[in-house]
Parts: C-alpha cells; sequence; structure tokens
C-alpha cells in the first residue's frame, strides 16, 4: 500500500517538474519572440558565397522584415516575402524564416533591442530596428 502511495507521489512530482520545465522553455522562446516582434531595415550584408554587387544594393536598398506576434513575416530579403511564417527556437539564438512556398532559410540569430543579426550559410545580416 506505502509503495503505491509513493509511486504517486513521485509520478506527480515528475509531471510537476516536467511542467516547470515547458513553462521555462516557452518563457524563454517568447522573451526572443517579443524582442524580435517588429520591423527591421537591413543595414549590412556580408556575403559568404559569391553575390554581385547589383544584387547586395537590391537587399540593402529594399531589404526589410515585419514579425508579427502570431509568427507571420512579411518584407524582403533577396525577393519578396509576402505571406511568410517563421519558427524562433533556442532561446532565441535559431530563426527559420518560411516564404509562402514553405521554402525555409534557417540561421542563427542575435535579437537586441536595437539590431537583428541573421547568419545564414550564405551571407550575415545586419538589421536595425526601424
Amino acid at each position: 500500500m506505502l509503495s503505491n502511495f509513493n509511486h504517486k507521489i513521485m509520478k506527480k512530482s515528475n509531471l510537476f517538474i516536467f511542467g516547470i520545465a515547458l513553462l521555462t522553455i516557452i518563457m524563454v522562446s517568447c522573451k526572443g519572440r517579443n524582442k524580435l516582434v517588429n520591423s527591421w531595415k537591413i543595414t549590412a550584408v556580408e556575403a559568404k558565397m559569391p553575390l554581385s554587387d547589383s544584387l547586395k544594393n537590391v537587399i540593402l536598398t529594399n531589404g526589410t522584415l515585419t514579425f508579427t506576434k502570431d509568427g507571420h513575416v512579411t518584407g524582403f530579403l533577396q525577393g519578396e516575402i509576402n505571406n511568410g511564417t517563421y519558427a524562433l527556437t533556442n532561446g532565441g539564438k535559431k530563426l527559420v524564416i518560411k516564404d509562402e512556398t514553405g521554402t525555409p532559410y534557417p540561421c542563427e540569430s542575435i535579437i537586441t533591442d536595437d539590431k537583428l543579426i541573421l547568419d545564414s550559410k550564405e551571407m550575415k545580416l545586419t538589421l536595425d530596428k526601424i
């Protein structure tokens, strides 16, 4: 009888610990998301693969991203993003932007109050909050 009682306590304890861990992960993810939700302007492009000067200038001239609380993104990177989505994971350190067709653009991300750095295999972009 006592071992059955201990088993129930352990089960509830493990469930409680799991709940706290999940809540912590959600809070950390939301913190990064809250900083990301805004409009951003590309201010620097550092190519890691061949990139023509004309495409670099187009990205600098037109490059903006607007992230919403509901997980949507619009703007311009190498082309228009009209109805994209995004997922921010790893405490705000990984960002995946998907365009309308679902093509993923994964990158490492650094988010501060006024700067966003997106580092992918093709290029590193620096964005300033608008």
